[in-house]
């Protein structure tokens, strides 16, 4: 099986963690806020006794300053479920080495899963391309990161981008507030991509799209006279890139900034995700980053 558990990734990450900062819906106690009060953790508010209270959590104290019955209410914390959305379309297949997209976007897949997993959290995996590829459901259990590592070990792409869609559907089908997490190179029409993360962000969901991309995608580097295959279609140019970089980079320049503001005012995490730098800084400064903000 190949080894997308890097233990240098694992050990700068797992001191940070990847806690949920809005309210999630679990099916035990965990670590996490809870949108349902209990009686348990963290005092939030008094409310008016009602019949059938346990007399337990009457506020003493308060009906000696009002003469009034009121019950204390805390905050519960509970567990939540992570959604892994892994781009396996061809344009993944980029790069040489430890710089490849598509192998890249496994190792970080695998250093969440594993994370996650440990925090007594779960884990569900979707791989698309043009459709739904591999799905495992969620689970918490550790030999769930055994079931994921081999999922991702058979993952050849050998379609285009589809994923608005995707996400439209996906969002549909879960019901229970947990995180998102889109690892993609979003090689798509942008609008459709924002508009399915605004149908997660609608149904409560946090969102956290990491994207993937090849430093020659981001630098354009190429010179002489080049002939540059398509990954996705059957064509190709052949063109001096020394001619065509000022566009190229212009062009480069507005998609990423329509993707990221997208983000931002859906109030989703965007992270740019550079193969060519090692993945255990980018995943622990932005698991840093996370811990000292807080979406709502």
């Amino acid at each position: 099986m190949a080894n997308y558990l890097h233990p240098d990734v694992i050990a700068k990450a797992q001191a940070l963690g990847v806690k949920a900062r809005t309210l999630v819906e679990g099916l035990r106690v965990g670590d996490h806020r809870s949108p349902y009060r209990g009686f348990s953790v963290e005092f939030v508010q008094h409310r008016e006794y009602v019949p059938g209270d346990d007399i337990r959590h009457i506020d003493w104290k308060s009906y000696g300053r009002s003469d009034r019955y009121t019950i204390k209410q805390y905050e519960q914390e509970t567990n939540f479920t992570a959604h892994l959305m892994v781009d396996a379309s061809r344009s993944m297949l980029y790069g040489e080495g430890d710089t490849n997209k598509l192998e890249y976007a496994k190792v970080l897949t695998a250093a969440l899963t594993y994370l996650i997993i440990l925090q007594r959290d779960s884990v569900a995996l979707d791989v698309f391309d043009a459709g739904w590829g591999e799905r495992l459901p969620a689970s918490g259990q550790m030999g769930h990161v055994h079931k994921i590592l081999e999922t991702l070990e058979s993952v050849q792409p050998k379609d285009k981008n589809a994923m608005g869609p995707l996400i439209h559907d996906l969002a549909s089908q879960v019901r229970r507030r947990g995180l998102f997490f889109l690892i993609s190179d979003c090689f798509d029409d942008v609008e459709s991509i924002l508009g399915g993360l605004q149908h997660l962000r609608f149904g409560g969901h946090e969102v956290i799209v990491f994207h993937i991309l090849h430093p020659d995608e981001m630098d354009f580097p190429f010179n002489g006279m080049v002939k540059f295959d398509a990954m996705e279609e059957r064509m190709h140019l052949m063109t001096r890139p020394q001619l065509v970089r000022p566009t190229y980079l212009r062009a480069l320049k507005k998609y990423l900034e329509d993707l990221q503001q997208g983000c931002e005012r859906n109030r989703c995490d965007y992270v740019q995700v550079n193969t060519g730098r090692p993945l255990a800084e980018t995943l622990t400064e932005y698991l840093a980053r996370r811990l000292r903000t807080r979406v709502v």
